[in-house]
């Protein structure tokens, strides 16, 4: 059971890391800066599930639902950085214009990203790509707990 469980996990992030991936070169929709740190976690996920898959250790399933945690709280942040419940990183939001010079004007143009964090490019039931991974990573975490769960249990 644990196993089946963590071959869904890891399978889970391999599916969203492809599906980013996806919307990226097939979709042609460059990502931005926070959607690219929501992938690593995920990555990271991966490599641990092909592990536990292969030495069955308690702590392999709990690392893989920090990993899944931790991308869902990236995901969760970003959300709000979409939203504009609060600010996103200097390098990857627009502020205020208002007192700027002409001169501080065209230097914020000039080292803007080309993607945008706080600017949404799809989404699906109201909910953006960030929304979703933040739910699907949660999702997994609850995998990676039971799985763990199982195998302390069963002192596997």
């Amino acid at each position: 059971m644990s196993r089946f469980l963590i071959l869904i996990a890891t399978a889970g992030s391999a599916a969203l890391l492809l599906g980013a991936f996806g919307f990226q070169y097939l979709g042609e929709m460059a990502p931005c800066k926070l959607c690219i740190w929501q992938r690593y976690p995920h990555g990271a996920a991966v490599v641990i599930g092909m592990l536990a898959l292969m030495v069955p250790m308690v702590m392999l399933p709990y690392l893989g639902a920090l990993a899944a945690l931790t991308t869902a709280a990236i995901g969760a942040y970003h959300t709000g950085v979409e939203r504009g419940w609060w600010e996103g990183p200097n390098s990857c939001t627009s502020g205020p214009i208002g007192n700027l010079s002409s001169e501080d004007l065209m230097q914020q143009i000039m080292s803007a990203p080309l993607v945008r964090c706080d600017d949404v490019p799809w989404e699906l039931f109201n909910l953006s790509m960030a929304s979703w991974n933040a739910v699907a990573s949660l999702f997994l975490a609850v995998l990676w707990i039971a799985a763990a769960n199982h195998m302390r249990k069963n002192r596997i």
